[in-house]
Formats: structure tokens, sequence, C-alpha cells
């Protein structure tokens, strides 16, 4: 096959980012000569982190829906949306792509629905249990639609489903290091129960109010934590560990080898995004999931659901959290035999190859 041509558009958070990169990459290894474009949002986080994974990404002045639907100032957003679709009409016609490939956030909509307008295969990958918005507009244009979670149907054509999973960042499985050389790595105490803490990409301020008022609890019990607290927490959240004096708790904006971080962990504490929840499931990571209430259709909680329905992660309610999380997961990362049980279940629901599953699915759109 020579020099295939392939748009992946999306993204808006880490959890749609990574997955398109994963998918580039899969689409790289099996067709070296492949030539990928990416379609983004301007000043989204995607307009950064696709060139920092090597790869071209174009702008589009597209936004999201402002709520209530009725407000005038949608009006300035359905302007947006035309100015876009007629932008991505152009790059189709410039760049001659023979799929498109969408993963959600506010690109996808009129990348996918200009592409399907001049006869280009779409394939769709939805990373939650509860389908978003922009995945549901689409999918009677997508010729396929990848998905992790069973009972799908309820979203999307039974037809074109494909069951995948999500993909998640290569370098989380290849790390091969032990417990004690990941604590080194990350300056910890090899000896010590060792809590990951993170609140994705922006921060969790439910997660670090409840961390911050528990910073005592986890001294007293001896228990270290990395702390992910987002660009927009950092500083309060180092300047209550300095007041408060205590020396296990590791505040940090951004963890930059989560890797060695998971590897480092006996329990994660995290938000319930499709790609922390995938993470874990790979990587067979016991868990304390508080999802977070501010996201469309509360698609997080049914995420969290989806593994502590199987006894695969323990769920705390983002409204009950600052009271209980931390004495439940001091209390968690103490007991080895319930961490073990959870690694088991959660373990089970893992989809393992899934950039290589869509990447084949992706492919076999252009023969068709």
């Amino acid at each position: 096959m020579k020099e295939p041509r392939f748009i992946i558009s999306g993204g808006g958070t880490g959890g749609h980012i990574f997955p398109a990169v994963s998918i580039a990459n899969a689409l790289k290894e099996k067709c070296p000569d492949a030539k990928i474009l990416f379609i983004g949002a301007e000043g989204r986080m995607e307009m950064t982190r696709v060139p920092e994974a090597g790869y071209e990404i174009i702008g589009l002045p597209v936004r999201g829906l402002i709520r209530p639907l009725w407000s005038p100032k949608n009006i300035g957003v359905m302007i947006d949306f035309l100015r876009s679709r007629r932008k991505v009409k152009q790059i189709i016609r410039d760049f001659h792509p023979q799929v498109a490939v969408g993963v959600g956030g506010f690109a996808s909509a009129p990348t996918l629905n200009a592409a399907a307008a001049m006869g280009v295969p779409c394939l769709i990958q939805e990373q939650n249990s509860y389908a978003g918005v922009t995945n549901k507009s689409l999918a009677k244009k997508a010729k396929k639609i990848c998905v992790a979670y069973d009972g799908m149907e309820r979203f999307f054509p039974a037809d074109r489903l494909i069951k995948t999973g999500n993909p998640v960042r290569q370098s989380l499985l290849a790390n091969t290091m032990t417990k004690a050389e990941a604590r080194r790595a990350m300056g910890l105490e090899t000896d010590r129960p060792t809590i990951l803490v993170i609140g994705g990409s922006l921060g969790a301020r439910t997660i670090n109010n409840a961390i911050a008022a528990g910073l005592e609890r986890f001294e007293r019990s001896g228990v270290q934590v990395i702390w992910q607290t987002g660009k927009f927490y950092i500083d309060e959240c180092q300047r209550k560990t300095k007041e408060t004096g205590v020396t296990l708790v590791h505040p940090q904006a951004f963890v930059s080898d989560m890797a060695a971080a998971y590897r480092a962990a006996d329990i994660v504490i995290s938000r319930a995004g499709a790609s922390s929840i995938s993470e874990l499931c790979l990587l067979g990571k016991a868990s304390v999931l508080v999802p977070s209430p501010n996201v469309a259709e509360d698609h997080q909680t049914k995420n969290a659901r989806a593994l502590s329905d199987r006894n695969a992660a323990l769920f705390i309610p983002d409204n009950i959290a600052e009271q209980t999380l931390v004495e439940e997961s001091i209390a968690l990362v103490s007991d080895k035999n319930v961490i073990a049980s959870l690694e088991h279940e959660v373990l089970k629901l893992a989809l393992p190859n899934s950039a290589d599953i869509i990447a084949d699915e992706v492919l076999k759109l252009i023969e068709q």
C-alpha cells in the first residue's frame, strides 16, 4: 500500500488526545509511508500535544455549545461550526485523505461531518460507556464505530459496532521497572505503602481538597503519596503541604513519568475518565474512583460503575469524597488481600492491543 493518507480529529482533553496519538502511531507502524494529518480546535490542548508527538495539526475555530442550548451565544457557536466545516472541506481537497477518524471533542463534529459529505469513509472511536454528543451525532455518517464497553447499541447502529477497547500510552505498558526501582526513580522510600493520586490533566478540586484535608492522616499512617494536583491547584496544594509540615505527601502539577508512577503505587486514586479507566485495567491497578460530576451525561459515574459493579475498583461519589476518601484509601492500601482481589478482577476487564485493532479497521476502510 503506497502512501495512504489519514485525517484524525478530536481532542480537548488528554482522554481524547492519547487515544488519537496511539491510533496514529499504530497506523505508522503498519504503514511507515502513511501521511497523517490531525485536525483539532484552536487554543485547545491538542494544538501543543500532537506536535510534541511528531504529527502535524491544523486548528479549527470550533467550540462547544453553551448551556442552556437556547442561549443567543450559540448563534456564534453555530457560525464557528460552519466556518470550521468549510475549512475542513478545503483541507480534504488539499490533503486527499482516504479515511477520517474521529475520537470525540469539539473538532470531530465539523471534520467528520465534512468528510462524510465528501465521500471520505469515516470511523469514530467512543471511549466512554455513555456515548458523547459529538459521536452520537456522527454515528449515521460512520462506517465503523469502535467502542470500549458492552451495550453500546443503545447509542449506535449495532451492525457497525466493534468492541476494541481504548488505546493507551504505549510507554505505560512498556515499562518493566520493579516497584522498588520505580519508587527510587520517583524519589520515594522503597518500603512504604504508596498511593498515586491523579485528577486528570487539569486536576480535580474535590480530590485535591480531600488530600489536603488528610495530609496529617497520611503522615501518621506512614503512607507516602504521589499527588498530581493539576496546574491550576499546585500553588495552593504546595502551600498546604508546607504549612502542615508533612514529608510523605509529594504534590506536583504534572507527573512527567506516569509509567514509573503507576509502577511505584500500590493503589491509585483517580477520576473515572475513559483513558484512566483503560490504563488501570491494562496495568492491573487497584483503584479508588471518584467520578467527576461536571461531565456530559454523568458518563464518569457510568465508567466507574462498570468497574465497581464487578468488584474491580472502589467507588466514592464526588459529593462525599472530601469526608471519606482519605480514610477509605488508607484502609485499602493497608489491606494486601483486598488489593490483590481488585487487581485480579480489573485485569479481567482489560482489552489489550486496542490501537492495533482500530488501525486494522481503519486500513480495511481503504479497501472497501
